[in-house]
């Protein structure tokens, strides 16, 4: 009979599934399934030591299978994509050993599941965490010393508050995912509800914000709850908030005012306790001027503004979301996570990124795709980042020291600073200091022998 540890590994997702099952079946008896209902018929019928199981499936979810797991003494570590501390306060308190946000870091990943094993069975009280500092879809490690910084403050503290809130800024710069650390971080304990305005004509947009009643159009066969609806006590976020007509314009105001509308077809008032967010990459203020954007909307929308500077501006996070998309792509397509060589690294963040960190994330996954090594090289950049820098004098490229201002100096030293800081708020501990920077204990050994080095020659 064998002493290996059995898990059980459920996720809808066929590569992030077969990933997990090759990544730790090297130490464990692995056993997989597709969804919560196969967790549920072999959880009935086999035993387990540990359960890591997706938080939203099909049919019966994550939670299900937690409880399930639960009622049965085993372990459990929820994966979920959508980052919710509410869920995550929820799945501790149903006894949930951790909770780990996708995408997975399978070396972080291990550790925890690893402590789990080794626990008595009763689930252990999760580690206290920080709110994570959040950038287009991926977590930057805290401390980065970033344009950013002063927007992920102002969220924090306006997050409780009932205050509208206006994002602007280029397309691709994360937008979205600040308006859920809003949300995440309010402690309100409604749904996050995200409408793409400029996705829907405005008799479409006006049934989806307000919903309607039975008979209301042709093909109305039921009533339908709006968005405004289903973000009572939560937070709804209008997306290209610029897009929206004059008539929708002046619905939105009166809701904002009275916090009631009726549903199209319908003549019952309806009530909503929402928490508006809006985001646009377009000029409100001169729209105002131009008379196409109405003043006293804007400025109910806009009691809070934020811009999100572009990646240009913001070249010190490139190395940490590049290695955070690496490593969601390289799980996604079941490869193991390559390592990015240091000239390539070095032309990534010297590229315009026009399209922001929407940009650069596709970049990400084409190159993981195409690459064959454990190395990302070169050979798998696009064109156009391949040359990037290519036309700037050689001394801005090789980086004389005595330039501050050299890019490839600039790049050198953020990763130093991040590497510092990053051990300091460790308390010098390499491992967890890896962990933040999103890199292998490994690299971070590397690039300590490599930041020595440099030192010594000077």
């Amino acid at each position: 009979m064998s002493d290996r540890k059995k898990i059980l590994i459920a996720d809808d997702e066929y590569n992030t599934r077969t990933a997990l099952e090759r990544y730790f079946r090297r130490k464990y008896e692995i056993v997989t399934a597709a969804d919560g209902g196969e967790a549920l018929r072999l959880l009935s019928g086999e035993n387990f030591d540990l359960v890591l199981t997706d938080l939203r499936m099909p049919g019966a979810d994550g939670m299900a299978v937690l409880k399930a797991a639960s009622a049965k003494g085993i372990s459990c570590v929820l994966l979920t994509a959508y980052g919710s501390i509410t869920d995550a306060v929820q799945a501790v308190k149903l006894g949930a050993y951790d909770f780990v946000s996708k995408p997975v870091k399978l070396d972080q990943l291990e550790t925890v599941v690893d402590a789990a094993l080794k626990s008595t069975g009763t689930p252990a009280p999760a580690p206290e965490k920080k709110t994570p500092v959040v950038s287009a879809g991926v977590v930057t490690p805290e401390g980065i010393d970033t344009p950013m910084k002063a927007v992920y403050e102002t969220a924090r503290t306006v997050a409780p508050s009932r205050a509208s809130v206006l994002l602007r800024g280029e397309s691709g710069t994360g937008k979205e995912v600040i308006a859920r650390l809003i949300h995440d971080t309010s402690g309100r304990s409604g749904a996050f509800v995200p409408v793409h305005c400029a996705a829907l004509t405005s008799t479409i947009l006006e049934s989806e914000l307000f919903g309607y009643e039975k008979g209301a159009f042709t093909g109305a066969n039921e009533r339908k709850t709006g968005k405004f609806e289903q973000a009572d006590r939560g937070t709804i976020f209008l997306d290209e908030i610029g897009e929206i007509d004059a008539p929708t314009q002046v619905k939105l105001l009166r809701v904002l005012e009275t916090r009631s509308f009726e549903r199209v077809g319908g003549i019952e008032t309806v009530h909503s306790d929402f928490r508006l967010i809006s985001a646009t990459n377009r000029d409100l203020r001169r729209m105002v001027r131009e008379g196409s954007f109405r003043e006293d909307l804007f400025y109910r929308l806009s009691v809070i503004n934020l811009e999100l500077p572009p990646l240009r501006e913001r070249r010190n996070e490139i190395p940490a979301l590049v290695r955070e998309f690496v490593s969601e792509f390289a799980l996604e397509n079941g490869r193991s996570v390559p390592e990015v060589a240091p000239e390539t690294m070095r032309k990534l963040c010297e590229a315009p990124w026009p399209g922001n960190i929407r940009e650069l994330r596709n970049c990400m996954e084409s190159m993981v795709v195409l690459n064959r090594g454990d190395v990302l090289t070169d050979d798998a950049l696009p064109p156009e980042i391949a040359r990037a820098g290519s036309d700037l004098p050689q001394e801005t490229i090789t980086g004389e020291p005595e330039k501050e201002s050299a890019p490839g100096l600039a790049i050198r030293d953020a990763e130093i600073r991040l590497i510092e800081q990053a051990l300091e708020k460790c308390g010098g501990n390499r491992t967890r200091a890896a962990e933040m920077l999103g890199i292998s204990r490994r690299t971070l050994q590397r690039k300590l022998s490599e930041i020595n080095g440099r030192e010594g020659q000077r």
